[in-house]
C-alpha cells in the first residue's frame, strides 16, 4: 500500500516538470515567449519603442520579411533553400519601376508583371533543382547573382525614381487604419494556411521534406510539386519586392540585400526543421515579429549594423543546433 503512495506522489511531482519540458520542446511557444519577453525588455529600456510612428514602422518591416519568409517556409518544408529572394525583390522592383517610368505602364499592369517574373525565376529555380537534380543551395545561389546583375544592367547601378504617386498606397498606403503591407501579409498568411494545412498541396509538401522517397514510391509527383514550392517563393519574393519599391517610390538594383538571411531566420525561428517535413506558417510569423522587433530595437540602442549581422547569424545557428537537438530527441 505504501509503495502505491509513493508511485502516486512521485507521478504527481513530475507533472509540472513534465509540462515543463513540453513547453521547452515547443519552438513555437518559446519564439512567443522570446517575442513578448522582448518587446517588455525594450518598451523599459527606450521610450521610443511604444510610439505610434515606430510601432507603424516595426509593423512595415515586419510585413516586408514576413511575406518574404512564407515562401522560404515552403522551401524549406520540402527540405530545400532559397538563397535568391532577395535578388528576386530587387529584379522585380526595378523592371516594374522601369515599365512605370519609361514605358507609361499603369501601376497595377506593372505590379502583375513584376508578380509574373517573380515567379517564373521561382518557377526557374524548380526546374533545375527537381528536373537537373542540382543541389538547392547551388541553385539558388546562381540566381541571387543572376537577378541582380540584370537589375544593375537595367538601371546602370542607379535607382530609378520618379514613380506614380498612386502607387504609394501599396507601401505608404491605410485600409482601416492599419498600414497597407500589413493588410496584405495577413492575406499571405491566410492563403498559406489554408493551402498548408487544408489542401492536398499542403500535405504533399509535407510528406516530400518527410519522406521523399516514400511519396515517390506512392504515386506522387514529387517534381510538379518541388516547382510549385519554389514558385510561391518567387512569388512571395516579388510581393515583398513590390512593397518595398513602393515604400521607397524608387526601384533599387542593390535592394534586398542580405533579406534571404532574415527570411530563413525567421522560418526556423518559427519551429520549422531546417530538413524540411515538419513546421507551422503560424511559427514562421512569430519568427518574422522577432526579427522586426529585435532589428528595431537594436536600432533604438544605436547597434551598429554590423554587430546585427552577427547576432542574426548566431541566430539562426542557435535555432538549428536546437531545432536539431529537438528531432535527435
Amino acid at each position: 500500500m505504501s509503495q502505491i503512495n509513493t508511485q502516486k506522489i512521485e507521478t504527481k511531482n513530475n507533472k509540472p516538470s513534465s509540462k515543463l519540458k513540453e513547453l521547452f520542446e515547443n519552438q513555437e511557444m518559446l519564439t512567443l515567449v522570446g517575442f513578448l519577453g522582448l518587446c517588455i525588455f525594450m518598451a523599459i529600456i527606450s521610450e521610443q519603442f511604444l510610439t505610434t510612428s515606430n510601432l507603424v514602422n516595426v509593423a512595415r518591416q515586419v510585413s516586408i520579411n514576413g511575406i518574404l519568409a512564407v515562401g522560404m517556409t515552403f522551401v524549406i518544408l520540402t527540405g530545400g533553400i532559397d538563397l535568391s529572394v532577395g535578388s528576386v525583390m530587387a529584379f522585380t522592383g526595378t523592371i516594374m519601376a522601369g515599365m512605370m517610368i519609361n514605358s507609361g505602364l499603369p501601376p497595377a499592369v506593372a505590379v502583375i508583371i513584376g508578380i509574373a517574373l517573380g515567379a517564373f525565376i521561382g518557377y526557374l529555380n524548380g526546374i533545375f533543382v527537381a528536373y537537373a537534380k542540382i543541389p538547392a543551395i547551388i541553385v539558388t545561389l546562381a540566381m541571387m547573382e543572376i537577378p541582380r546583375g540584370l537589375s544593375l544592367l537595367y538601371t546602370g547601378g542607379y535607382p530609378l525614381s520618379g514613380l506614380p504617386r498612386s502607387f504609394a498606397f501599396i507601401g505608404r498606403g491605410y485600409i482601416l487604419g492599419i498600414p497597407m503591407p500589413v493588410v496584405i501579409m495577413i492575406i499571405v498568411y491566410i492563403l498559406a494556411y489554408v493551402i498548408l494545412n487544408h489542401l492536398p498541396l499542403g500535405r504533399y509538401i509535407y510528406a516530400i521534406g518527410g519522406n521523399e522517397e516514400a511519396v515517390r514510391l506512392s504515386g506522387v509527383k514529387v517534381k510538379r510539386y518541388k516547382i510549385i514550392a519554389y514558385l510561391i517563393s518567387g512569388f512571395t519574393a516579388s510581393i515583398s519586392g513590390i512593397i518595398l519599391t513602393s515604400r521607397l517610390m524608387s526601384g533599387q538594383p542593390m535592394a534586398g540585400v542580405g533579406f534571404e538571411l532574415d527570411a530563413i531566420a525567421a522560418v526556423v525561428l518559427g519551429g520549422t526543421d531546417i530538413a524540411g517535413g515538419r513546421g507551422h506558417i503560424l511559427g514562421t510569423l512569430l519568427g518574422a515579429l522577432l526579427m522586426g522587433v529585435l532589428s528595431n530595437g537594436l536600432n533604438l540602442m544605436g547597434v551598429s549594423p554590423y554587430v546585427q549581422r552577427v547576432f542574426k547569424g548566431l541566430i539562426i545557428l542557435v535555432a538549428i543546433y536546437y531545432s536539431t537537438r529537438r528531432k535527435s530527441d
